[in-house]
């Protein structure tokens, strides 16, 4: 294997617009794997808990080591035998986009889209609630934060900056309209209703949550209790390494 540093570094150029990077040794964009996975990856634009676009999304992309993607697309094999789809919202997360989690929080105001992603909660107490991590396993590159939609996949209206927000455990069909099948609460919602094995959601979601724990934990997957979207690759490839290459697209 060569350095990871040398892949790391490797030079970036752009072609129309868009990033492109030469991945470490290990890692792969989702795509390459199983196209049929939707990807609707959040940090990549304004519909988040920060408001805006994340430092190291370059491209709206998913990338995850070889190993995660593989397992993925077993998940997605055994959906699409029931018409249905996984989409990711975050795959693998450069740790400065970690360390621009952590100087947001620590910045007073600066809540745009606290009506929508922690309307009951100070935004200050986000890291000891343990909604984010100041070291996130996602920048090891095999955790992974889904849902499941319909196939065909149902149409779903863009995120506009400035528009009303409605708190994200509020019923499916109040809150934001994603077009997954119903988990209770939006992406991404620093809400007790979030836990995985919460009561109070309706008995679709808490179907739905244990479908997606059910499929993903045999492909070998943990999920985080906190938040029924988040798994980890129980096997991982890179269990100590923190990486910080940026997202960026596959060569075309």
């Amino acid at each position: 294997m060569r350095p990871l540093h040398l892949a790391i570094a490797a030079a970036i150029h752009l072609s129309a617009g868009i990033a492109h990077a030469e991945l470490p040794d290990g890692f792969v964009h989702l795509r390459s794997v199983d196209p049929t996975i939707l990807q609707e990856m959040r940090y990549a634009g304004a519909h988040n808990f920060v408001g805006r676009t994340i430092p190291g999304y370059e491209a709206a992309e998913c990338i995850l080591t070889r190993k995660a993607a593989e397992a993925l697309k077993g998940v997605q094999n055994r959906l699409r035998e029931q018409f249905l789809t996984l989409k990711v919202y975050d795959c693998y997360r450069p740790k400065r986009a970690v360390s621009a989690f952590v100087t947001w929080s620590e910045v007073a105001g600066d809540e745009d889209t606290k009506a929508e992603f922690y309307p009951d909660i100070d935004k200050s107490r986000l890291f000891e609630s343990g909604w984010i991590a100041r070291r996130s396993g996602h920048s090891r590159g095999s955790s992974v934060d889904l849902t499941i939609v319909k196939l065909p996949p149902p149409a779903q209206r863009a995120y506009k900056a400035g528009e009303l927000l409605i708190p994200c455990d509020e019923p499916k069909g109040v809150r934001f309209p994603d077009n997954s099948l119903d988990f209770g609460t939006g992406y991404d919602c620093f809400s007790l209703k979030s836990y995985t094995a919460d009561t109070s959601v309706s008995e679709d979601a808490q179907t739905n949550r244990a479908l997606l724990v059910e499929l993903m934990a045999e492909a070998g997957f943990r999920n985080y209790r906190r938040e029924w979207w988040h798994f980890d690759l129980i096997d991982e490839p890179f269990p100590k390494t923190y990486f910080d290459f940026p997202i960026t697209a596959p060569e075309p």
